[in-house]
């Protein structure tokens, strides 16, 4: 099969690919298989960095050739085959000290990463929350940019109580940051901020020019308001039937299924 025949179906995790109990039912894995097999290519897209999305890729037992992660909002574009990045950007250094004063005077959780650790100052309720699934180590400093050897792939504000203060810390920061930098929720407690020039549909793009595939034959399903932007630049955008409303006005299907009900297999059978 030449490249240009193949397809990408580029996957968001929770809510999506996952059931609730964070596993992939036994349909949807053959289905993931059959696509794979006949050629495909196989792409996490997750606002998890990419060493949560590696830890879910092995824990669920996936070994499709020709698999791909883009963590983080599309920071960061990793080959499983190759075990190398094949694109990665981040959060200015200049503008990480800008973001955690801000989010202390409204008194919002802030954190960051590195290439190893989850790094921030604040280690309380919304950081114990956090990690409840995301299992990557945790660095507490009162310096964050001191523990930064290079730009971050992102940072995320949480809230897990109060909205509304949540939604004044996001206005306030957009005023002073929002030229350069994307914020918006993936979840109703995370507010992700990241590089204007990623988000998962740019990731989208950016990996099927890599590899040559027309857009067109690019697919991605989602759920989840940070969805949105790949499932707009995909050729086939899927929303997930327990997706946010906008998720589901901007896709080109719905499934008629839920995550917990292999509301994704019959399309990925479909798409081979």
């Amino acid at each position: 099969m030449k490249r240009s025949d193949r397809k990408i179906f580029f996957f968001d995790l929770d809510g999506t690919l996952l059931t609730t109990k964070k596993d992939i039912s036994p349909r949807t894995m053959d289905a993931l298989k059959k696509f794979t097999d006949a050629g495909n290519y196989f792409c996490i897209n997750t606002g998890r960095a990419i060493d949560s999305a590696k830890a879910v890729y092995r824990g669920l037992g996936l070994d499709f050739k020709g698999s791909f992660l883009c963590g983080c909002n599309g920071t960061e574009i990793y080959s499983v085959d190759e075990d190398k990045y094949v694109y990665k950007t981040g959060v200015p250094l200049e503008l990480v000290p800008v973001i955690m004063d801000m989010a202390k005077k409204y008194d919002i959780h802030c954190h960051t990463y590195n290439d190893t650790h989850i790094v921030t100052s604040m280690n309380d309720e919304c950081m114990d929350y956090y990690r409840r699934v995301i299992k990557t180590p945790l660095l507490v400093t009162d310096d964050v940019v001191k523990e930064l050897t290079s730009p971050p792939p992102k940072m995320i504000a949480i809230e897990l109580h109060d909205k509304v203060k949540q939604e004044n810390f996001r206005k306030a920061l957009d005023e002073v940051v929002g030229d350069r930098l994307t914020l918006l929720y993936s979840s109703p407690y995370y507010l992700e901020i990241f590089p204007k020039e990623a988000g998962k549909g740019s990731a989208v793009k950016r990996l099927a020019d890599i590899l040559g595939v027309p857009i067109e034959n690019t697919y991605a399903a989602g759920d989840e308001e940070n969805d949105i932007s790949m499932l707009e630049a995909a050729g086939v955008g899927v929303a997930m039937l327990n997706g946010k409303d906008a998720v589901k006005k901007v896709s080109d299907v719905v499934t008629t299924y839920d995550n917990d009900h292999d509301g994704l297999a019959d399309i990925i059978l479909g798409a081979i």
